[in-house]
């Protein structure tokens, strides 16, 4: 209200319900949140559910403008005088005087985040920034240079002492960029951020048009899930790729490694022999970065290279797969619940559930599940886990081809077989033994002792408790008749 009793248009962020509070979802009793704990040791999510930043995020439909923000963020371009329904709402409440100032400003490169005054809004500051024009081939430049807007606005709210930040949708339609994919980098920087330097900010406010709230909606239980049921349901479908501990994108190939001492190799011993393979491909560390690829792959298929650089070579394929899991829409594949992270067992061992009869193997496209595969499996394999692979009422056009297999073992990076512990195969049959047995002779090495042929659930129930594994209705079914009924303590179904 002003002084003479008229409705302000402008809106009090204080009177705006918290993404904790949107819906209730967040809402747990006591002995609810002692299971997310729980819940969340067995279940890990690279965003855990944090009551604390919940509180800090508020989606709000409306022009970002009318918000009492310490800051508002204005999207534009180079010039700073872009012509959007975002900066002509902000230009049109803050005044003439914001004209004047930018020019000042002399511009903005993409990517980077200025500075003015608020003048007639509400909010003190505006922070103008610049997203980048999308196009396919330039993804990874596109998405750097979205990550650099997020961090940039909250890193310069940060130093001036900000308590409170209005974003508005940074990437604009006409700049080409999906708004779904830009939406996954600019939740998980601002999720990083306030993890990792946010204590003084108090409320980030996402401004949203009512086409906008739908994907707003869809994506931030991803990165800020309320319970932690909502943090295990979203878990399967936060994308691989979530960049590095502040939400940076990462491109393997990019990284540099340079050397202790430039001009010489760490280990002598080893790597003379890859020097010999590789040849003198110059003096310095960056020279001895790479190599000719093209050189290590004629070398690998004429059997002389060193088992150094074939590791490079191999590590380097597995984050081309990788990257291309990342970038790929796999929903279909996931929709198959052929593939799922469930508890742990015995030992805390992570459990992965493989369901046999959710394969369609004649109608899917195989090399898009050997991509959710990987995309799905990366980061579990970085500790000891198990896997659990139910073969009940499997039919020949559930199984899966051992060449399939065989390219799909030879592609994954030496963590998954490193710390694969076991692989329990349950309710096997005569055929499927042999077939298995002959694959982890003849085709793939350190596989075999692994393996446990598992009749009933009982058996398996010895192993993993059956309240840390959740097991299709089917599979309960057919083994209470063929192996009678049993009583676990919990069993869920999917």
């Amino acid at each position: 209200m002003d002084p003479l009793g008229a409705r302000s248009q402008f809106v009090d962020i204080q009177t705006l319900p918290t993404w904790w509070q949107l819906d209730e979802i967040g809402e747990e009793t006591a002995q609810d949140q002692t299971d997310s704990l729980l819940s969340q040791q067995a279940f890990p999510s690279p965003f855990p559910f944090r009551p604390d930043i919940n509180r800090k995020i508020i989606l709000f439909t409306g022009d970002v403008a009318l918000l009492t923000c310490t800051a508002i963020v204005n999207t534009t371009n180079e010039s700073l005088n872009d012509k959007n329904p975002v900066s002509d709402s902000i230009h049109q409440l803050a005044g003439p005087e914001l004209r004047e100032e930018l020019l000042k400003l002399k511009g903005c490169r993409t990517g980077e985040a200025k500075l003015t005054k608020g003048f007639n809004l509400a909010a003190r500051f505006i922070i103008h920034t610049v997203g980048p024009k999308y196009k396919a081939r330039y993804r990874t430049a596109a998405e750097s240079s979205l990550y650099s807007c997020y961090r940039n606005i909250m890193q310069l709210a940060v130093e001036q002492s900000m308590a409170s930040v209005g974003f508005c949708v940074v990437t604009m339609i006409k700049r080409g960029y999906p708004l779904e994919d830009a939406m996954h980098i600019a939740f998980r920087t601002v999720r990083r951020f306030l993890e990792n330097h946010g204590n003084s900010i108090e409320t980030v406010v996402f401004a949203v048009s009512n086409t906008e709230e739908l994907v707003y909606k869809k994506l931030l239980p991803l990165y800020f899930p309320r319970s932690g049921k909502e943090e295990k349901s979203c878990l399967p479908l936060i994308p691989a790729d979530i960049g590095n501990s502040e939400g940076e994108p990462v491109v393997p190939e990019r990284q540099i490694r340079i050397a202790e001492k430039p001009g010489t190799l760490e280990d002598d011993s080893e790597d003379e022999s890859l020097e010999s393979d590789l040849g003198q491909v110059g003096n310095h560390a960056f020279a001895r970065m790479e190599g000719d690829v093209d050189k290590q792959r004629k070398l690998i298929l004429q059997g002389q290279m060193s088992e150094v650089a074939i590791q490079k070579q191999h590590q380097r394929n597995y984050n081309r797969w990788l990257c291309r899991a990342r970038a790929e829409d796999l929903s279909d594949i996931a929709a198959l619940k052929a593939l799922y992270q469930t508890g742990v067992d015995m030992c805390g061992r992570t459990v992965m559930v493989v369901v046999g009869r959710n394969i369609p193997v004649t109608h899917i496209d195989l090399e898009k599940a050997l991509l959710y595969f990987i995309h799905v499996m990366d980061h579990i394999t970085v500790k000891e886990y198990v896997l659990v692979y139910f073969h009940t009422l499997t039919g020949e056009h559930n199984h899966l081809d051992s060449t399939f297999l065989k390219n799909l073992y030879d592609i994954v990076d030496a963590k998954f077989k490193r710390n694969l512990k076991a692989f329990y195969f349950i309710h096997p049959t005569f055929h499927s033994k042999a077939s298995t047995w002959f694959f982890t002779t003849f085709s793939v090495s350190g596989l075999k002792d692994k393996v446990r042929y598992l009749d009933n659930l009982r058996q398996l129930f010895t192993c993993i408790r059956p309240e840390q594994i959740d097991i299709p209705p089917f599979v309960l079914e057919y083994d209470a008749r063929v192996n009678g009924p049993y009583r676990p303590s919990q069993s869920s179904g999917l």
